[in-house]
């Protein structure tokens, strides 16, 4: 008798529009209607950006609500995932852009701190390794929030605390870190980050990434010197170099979110989409598999910066196992495409012109193109 086909569906969210698990279940559907007899995995991925919970949560992790501040202090209902003592705490959806009250920018006064505050309710839930995801920042500060809700105390030359915001940082004269969570030294900090940008210079938090969170050119200037104070600071406190934890590849994640991480809680850096990977089971699924579909809302270069399809599309080729891309539209060329181990690429608006539909039909568009690969 022969063996069912089976096929690996490994897709993230279609931002705006489906959650990587209604992606994977609608492309699943499609494949299912028109080969029944096949065995479809499904495997929610992401890259530590907005959706990682969320796919953590279909891959056995429970889900824990938990109140923070958003990135202007406003209370959000957000949530971490865990599983045993490893809770993994997204950045995004505690104090990330998404949060922004009416989507306004605040680049000089948005802080990190909810992404403190949710570290400190995982540890507090007996968490002894927290994983970090770091995309979707709103902030700029550093990760100075983060470390206030961790208990560091960060004062002016009055001693008064400073107010939160990157921008503020500027008038910092001391950080007293004497209360720190204690547990914090009991605690692993893995840092899930795609990217090696170090906290200051051309290739810095501030000048890479600060103006897609509204910072124009003076409020770049006043950051990056306000930053610069900030790691002088941190390094004075903590004793180490300050050039080291400056240029360290990961620090400028975040907003800098990825300097605080390491520099002063410890923390190690391991690249995002291979870690979440590896905690969704995404390798283990592919064990004989015939077939992999990947893919996301928009497949372009950003995608082959390495985001979680390149991820997939890589761990697929090396496994010599064949894989094709779904999305809603398409930038690349089909050599491009292949060049990123894409042996086939469909997108929704190859169904449907109209982007506005593409985003209403998506799930029903999906199954049609799943339909194509069954």
């Amino acid at each position: 008798m022969a063996r069912s086909r089976v096929v690996v569906v490994a897709c993230d969210k279609f931002k705006g529009s489906l959650t990587a698990r209604e992606v994977d279940e609608a492309v699943a559907a499609g494949i299912l209607a028109a080969a029944p007899g096949t065995e479809v995995r499904i495997v929610p991925i992401a890259d530590g950006g907005d959706g990682t919970v969320a796919a953590l949560a279909g891959a056995g992790f429970d889900l824990v609500p938990v109140e923070v501040a958003g990135p202007t202090l406003e209370p959000v209902a957000a949530h971490y995932a865990v599983r045993g003592d490893l809770a993994v705490v997204e950045l995004a959806d505690a104090c990330g852009l998404l949060r922004l009250p009416g989507g306004r920018l605040a680049p000089l006064t948005s802080s990190s701190r909810g992404l403190g505050e949710a570290v400190l309710a995982a540890i507090d839930g007996g968490a002894r390794t927290v994983v970090l995801g770091l995309g979707g920042s709103a902030s700029n500060d550093g990760g100075a929030g983060m470390l206030r809700a961790l208990g560091a105390r960060l004062l002016d030359a009055s001693g008064a605390e400073v107010p939160e915001g990157g921008g503020s940082l500027d008038s910092l004269a001391a950080i007293d870190l004497s209360g720190l969570d204690a547990c914090l030294q009991q605690t692993e900090i893995v840092v899930a980050c795609d990217v090696d940008n170090p906290l200051l210079g051309p290739r810095g938090a501030v000048a890479t990434f600060s103006a897609q969170k509204g910072a124009g050119p003076a409020d770049q200037e006043l950051l990056e010197a306000a930053l610069a104070t900030y790691a002088a600071a941190v390094a004075e406190t903590t004793g180490r170099d300050r050039a080291e934890i400056v240029e360290a590849p990961g620090a400028g994640a975040a907003g800098g979110v990825g300097f605080a991480a390491l520099a002063v809680l410890g923390g190690r850096v391991e690249r995002g989409v291979e870690l979440l990977l590896g905690l969704v089971g995404f390798h283990e699924a592919l064990d004989g598999a015939d077939l992999v579909v990947t893919g996301e809302g928009s497949f372009d270069h950003q995608t082959l910066s390495g985001k979680a399809p390149m991820g997939v599309l890589q761990a697929a080729r090396e496994a010599n196992i064949r894989a094709v891309v779904v999305c809603g539209r398409t930038t690349l060329s089909p050599i491009e495409a292949e060049q990123a181990g894409a042996a086939h690429v469909r997108a929704l608006t190859d169904l449907e012109p109209d982007p506005e539909r593409c985003m209403t039909n998506a799930a029903e568009l999906l199954s049609q193109l799943g339909g194509e690969l069954g």
